[in-house]
């Protein structure tokens, strides 16, 4: 079981005609369910900033527009993620086994990224090639 989790969320766009990532944050989870329930809520933040409700009083009347259908709509792959309950369950197998876990999705200008990692399985891999590497023979 690897227990720490280094979880990080990214936005990747163009900027001078170079790809640039934005990290929008960064947590090192003590726990497996800890590094899930920030993954979530993390996703469920972005969704809330990109599509907020248009309801809420903070937002002004005409502040808001719908868009065409064939828009990619990263709110709702980030609210479907959330909310796939088998999916989660592979998520934490994923991460619980070592695995890298990665979800992504853009829209026309953004991907954003959702990264988790057990701290040991990167340690293991940084270590490899010191492990990998000849060791010289004595006459």
């Amino acid at each position: 079981m690897h227990d720490e989790i280094l979880c990080q969320v990214t936005a990747y766009g163009v900027c001078g005609g170079m790809r640039v990532g934005v990290p929008l944050g960064t947590y090192r989870a003590p726990t497996l369910p800890l590094a899930l329930w920030w993954l979530r809520d993390r996703a469920a933040w972005i969704a809330d900033r990109l599509d907020p409700n248009p309801a809420a009083p903070f937002i002004p009347a005409t502040a808001l527009v719908q868009v065409a259908d064939t828009v990619p709509d990263v709110s709702h792959a980030f609210r479907t993620w959330c909310s796939d309950a088998a999916g989660q369950e592979n998520v934490a197998d994923q991460l619980a086994a070592g695995q890298l876990m990665r979800f992504a999705t853009q829209d026309d200008t953004t991907e954003y990224e959702l990264l988790a990692e057990s701290v040991d399985a990167l340690r293991m891999r940084r270590a490899m090639p010191l492990l990998a590497g000849r060791v010289p023979l004595r006459d």
